[in-house]
């Protein structure tokens, strides 16, 4: 293989996991550890554990999120070929047996440096990859109507908290379970956003998703108390001191959820340099918004307040 085939096959492989999509794990998870590390009142130099601890927590998380985004394009070929022609698989630039052999790499990759961190990111991470496989392959989950709202909430928001949380501190407490459940809530609400472009290629294909199944209007009013109440009900949290009181200004996500309803009801177009549309890019900048909020206001809470 000479060098220009090389590069170009590396090409190939970095559309293939979809690097945009991992920005997600690697910035969430990142501002939760830095979260994490003041919460226990870790001593260290900042700058010595993010390099040696944070950081590749981090691109742990991003590898699992590679594979099972490989993995699952490997599974929804069919789909793809009707609404995602471009992508590597449906070109054909790639074959599904050498992309399901970079899946299960990047998997195994991801869960054995798992173990380097500690044994609980490992049980962590070994969870959320159960979540990938089962939502792709049998039984499928992801043609699970209801079901597969579930299978992305729990390990993107619950299960990748915690994971996060774990590398500096206990993760079964209030604070980082607390703010775990307002992630999953979020996104078993705010992913139906990314069935919208696919909505006529799922139904063809047999998958059943609240966009094809009751429309995109019904399923955004279905969805929007999910995104919403996670925020409206930090007041209560903090009333009955679940939570302390400077995380009420995570409250004021509430005011872009309401834009992200707005969007999936009247503007269903991609945005220019999106795969997706704009109502799923904005519900991604408001995960990362609250993940960036929940770390600020962590430390703030042990250095000022």
């Amino acid at each position: 293989m000479n060098k220009f085939t090389f590069i170009k096959r590396l090409k190939v492989y970095f559309e293939l996991i979809r690097p945009f999509t991992l920005l997600a794990p690697l910035i969430v998870s990142i501002f939760i550890m830095i979260a994490s590390f003041f919460y226990g009142n870790n001593t260290e130099s900042l700058l010595l554990v993010f390099l040696t601890k944070i950081l590749p927590a981090g691109i742990i998380l991003a590898i699992l999120n590679s594979s099972s985004n490989i993995l699952n394009q490997i599974t929804d070929l069919k789909t793809d070929k009707i609404s995602k022609p471009y992508r590597p698989l449906p070109k054909k630039i790639i074959t599904k047996k050498e992309s399901m052999a970079i899946s299960v790499i990047l998997y195994t990759l991801s869960i054995i440096l798992a173990v380097t961190i500690n044994i609980t990111f490992f049980v962590f991470i070994t969870l959320i990859a159960f979540f990938t496989v089962s939502y792709s392959l049998p039984p499928r989950l992801k043609d699970k109507l209801f079901v597969n709202q579930l299978w992305v909430g729990i390990p993107r928001g619950l299960l990748g908290i915690l994971a996060s949380w774990s590398v500096f501190s206990n993760p079964i407490k209030p604070l980082p379970i607390t703010i775990g459940l307002i992630a999953m809530v979020y996104l078993i609400g705010g992913s139906i956003t990314k069935d919208i472009t696919d909505a006529y290629a799922d139904k063809k294909t047999g998958t059943k998703t609240l966009i094809n199944t009751y429309g995109i209007k019904q399923a955004a009013l279905m969805a929007f108390p999910f995104m919403i109440f996670p925020f409206l009900f930090i007041p209560i949290l903090i009333n009955t001191k679940i939570l302390e009181p400077h995380f009420f200004l995570l409250t004021f996500l509430a005011i872009p959820t309401c834009y992200i309803f707005y969007l999936m009801i009247k503007d269903n177009s991609k945005g220019k340099h999106l795969e997706n549309t704009k109502s799923w890019a904005l519900m991604y900048i408001t995960y990362f918004v609250f993940a960036f909020g929940f770390s600020m206001l962590v430390i703030a809470g042990k250095t000022i307040l």
